[in-house]
């Protein structure tokens, strides 16, 4: 190639965000969050590292707003995503989708803040909580069809609640979307007062 093919900055960048993007279309990354921002947009902005690397990462306020949880500085996580090129900067840049926590410690600070963000809605106060029925008819399970969970509980039911009616509908309980599929199936149990408890784990 001689100066005279020479190509702009441009297109060399768009042809290198093509390479990327086309091999690293779904990647799982484990790293410590440092420089966490979060600007009006509301989209997540923080660098992946560890000692000898960094990754500048984003996460869309379209997926972020689905977390469990507020990232933290410091924080080890795994990351789920896609990667790209930046071209205003000619930078890799990882496009995060879900965050996970690593560790009891990060475990914990997730549940700490959804305690906390729930306790803020309401949902714990005494007045909002509904009776449980004495003798209830029909016990909605909202779980894995093939986790250890469930046998646990219809062991119990079998032992302890002879007669009732029990209905179940299988969802994730981890990953990526596990919590939105949980959620809608309560919605849609409730919506329809299809079960008197229930059950979800």
């Amino acid at each position: 190639m001689s100066a005279a093919s020479a190509i702009p900055v441009s297109r060399l960048v768009a042809l290198l965000r093509d390479v990327v993007e086309e091999n690293f279309l779904s990647v799982w990354v484990e790293g410590e969050i440092s420089n966490f921002s979060i600007p009006a947009s509301g989209h997540y902005y923080f660098t992946l590292k560890e000692s000898d690397a960094q990754l500048r990462t984003v996460m869309f306020r379209a997926h972020n707003r689905l977390l469990r949880f507020v990232p933290a500085n410091g924080l080890k996580v795994v990351c789920h995503g896609r990667v790209s090129v930046y071209p205003q900067r000619g930078e890799l840049q990882f496009i995060a989708e879900g965050i996970e926590p690593c560790g009891v410690g990060g475990l914990q600070l997730a549940f700490d803040q959804l305690k906390e963000r729930l306790a803020a809605e309401g949902l714990f106060a005494s007045e909002v909580k509904r009776p449980l029925p004495l003798h209830p008819e029909t016990v909605g399970i909202v779980t894995s069809a093939t986790g250890a969970a469930l046998q646990d509980i219809l062991q119990i039911l079998r032992r302890r609640g002879a007669g009732v009616r029990i209905l179940l509908v299988p969802v994730r309980v981890q990953g990526e979307g596990a919590a939105a599929e949980i959620a809608q199936a309560i919605n849609d149990l409730n919506r329809h007062n299809q079960a008197d408890v229930l059950i979800v784990g």
